[in-house]
């Protein structure tokens, strides 16, 4: 059962609360569950998308002809026929967006230790730190390179809170590194937790490597030559794969990249993103037979992806059955416009106009 956690004003990441004061940019909100509730303006952030819910898009069916007077000619199949062609006119724009990710969002218990344990064993570089002492929490980006062009962390410290629930929902980050070996030693020495040796994948010959950062967030090491994107996945585990995939196309724009299916391990991956592997990060989604449902803890937040028009996004990702948790508009004290929404799975995004994003790194 996916389950939803209660707002409080001592939790407060960054681009999902949608609380915000004049210095503060985006964020959302979840709260540990001995935390006390507390309204928000944006009531709907914790809900979740109904399992029945049909994600996809029926193709229209061929208007047939009677006597002298058409079908399409009624007022009714006149209708139907522009609801058709407007619902093809938002998705064909989707596939048309200038659409990139931009950051993952979640919490961690010490900001320092963990920006500390990103810089030194994992190569990345600390980008920006904010603090917003009214709202109690402070975040970071790190990454391996600027935000303008680069996919990036936004870690969230909340004032007080030091231990978060990562919940069997998400399942790992990923970093492409030229030498796996010598990452591996690099984080033993610096007391990391390493719970994969280097060594090929099962059924592949890719050389990986699983770790885990002080709050026992997962990280899988890739062994891959240079590559623009180093912070390389983001791993989800979903319900109903093949509708996660067409959701993602349909309302994310997303290409389907590739498809590998383990029967021996029971489960199914499926890559999807704005480009290939090698020079993009890519959402991988997982499905493990028979299992429907996930608990989604209150640590892992969501993923901003850039857009050139939230208002058009929202009404793709509507089209395609998915749940609007925030309409589309700018955000009060700021002019940044923003939609966030959920998967089928009950995932959570937030989709960013790409000017006004610019702007905000100015």
């Amino acid at each position: 059962m996916v389950r939803v956690i209660p707002m409080a004003s001592s939790i407060r990441p960054s681009l999902s609360s949608f609380r915000f004061s004049s210095t503060s940019r985006l964020g959302l909100s979840l709260s540990p569950s001995h935390a006390p509730p507390r309204r928000l303006a944006f009531s709907h952030l914790g809900s979740v998308v109904s399992q029945s819910q049909s994600f996809g898009m029926r193709a229209s069916r061929a208007l047939r002809g009677e006597s002298n007077v058409t079908a399409a000619s009624t007022p009714g199949n006149m209708a139907q026929a522009s609801t058709t062609a407007t619902q093809e006119n938002v998705l064909d724009w989707v596939k048309q967006d200038k659409r990139r990710l931009l950051h993952v969002v979640y919490r961690v218990g010490d900001l320092d230790r963990t920006i500390k344990f990103y810089t030194e064993c994992l190569g990345m570089k600390l980008l920006r730190k904010r603090d917003i002492p009214e709202e109690k929490y402070t975040n970071a980006f790190l990454g391996y390179g600027p935000e303008d062009s680069h996919f990036v962390i936004e870690l969230t410290y909340n004032y007080g809170v030091d231990k978060y629930d990562i919940g069997t929902g998400f399942g790992h980050f990923g970093i492409a590194v030229d030498d796996i070996a010598k990452t591996v030693e690099l984080i033993k020495a610096k007391g990391g937790k390493v719970t994969r040796e280097p060594g090929p994948v099962k059924g592949g010959s890719t050389v990986i490597a699983f770790i885990e950062d002080p709050d026992g967030y997962k990280f899988e090491l890739l062994e891959r030559g240079p590559t623009p994107e180093p912070l390389c996945q983001v791993m989800l585990r979903v319900g109903d794969l093949d509708r996660s995939i067409s959701f993602y196309e349909k309302a994310f724009g997303m290409e389907l990249l590739r498809t590998r299916d383990n029967p021996e391990y029971k489960y199914t991956i499926a890559m999807m993103g704005y480009g290939p592997e090698d020079k993009n990060a890519v959402l991988e989604l997982t499905y493990n037979y028979g299992v429907t449902e996930y608990d989604k803890g209150n640590a892992y937040a969501q993923i901003a992806i850039g857009t050139d028009d939230v208002y058009k996004t929202a009404e793709a990702i509507k089209l395609c059955g998915g749940k609007i948790t925030r309409e589309p508009g700018p955000l009060p004290g700021i002019n940044t416009k923003i939609t966030a929404c959920l998967d089928p799975d009950g995932w959570k995004s937030v989709f960013v106009d790409n000017i006004d994003f610019l702007k905000e790194l100015e």
